[in-house]
């Protein structure tokens, strides 16, 4: 399962209140990140996939660089009981190209 950055954009503007996971490393995330959003770096998901207990029913937008580690993300994450987590494609880079240009990029 995936959803492009314009329709998460769109779903925000709409009002949506979606939530954003980073599984990105600290130092990407404190280059660039998507505003709201709460960095588990990838490496931590299994340790800390408690701290998205209370996203459990809810949709997650996960999201990387380009879309790689967040795809894993979520087939961990589907498969442990998250069924509404969803790879936002071409993660930060594409969003950086598609919704928000003035976003820095790496």
């Amino acid at each position: 399962m995936q959803v492009t950055p314009s329709e998460v954009a769109a779903r925000l503007q709409g009002g949506d209140s979606l939530f954003l996971l980073d599984v990105r490393e600290p130092g990407e995330h404190e280059f660039v990140a998507l505003p709201g959003s709460v960095l588990i770096p990838l490496g931590e998901l299994t340790q800390r996939v408690d701290e998205l207990s209370s996203q459990k029913d809810s949709e997650i937008i996960v999201y990387c660089h380009h879309g790689i580690r967040s795809a894993r993300a979520v087939g961990f994450l589907r498969s442990i009981g998250f069924p509404g987590a969803v790879n936002l494609a071409g993660g930060i880079n594409r969003w950086s190209t598609e919704v928000d240009p003035s976003l820095a990029r790496y």
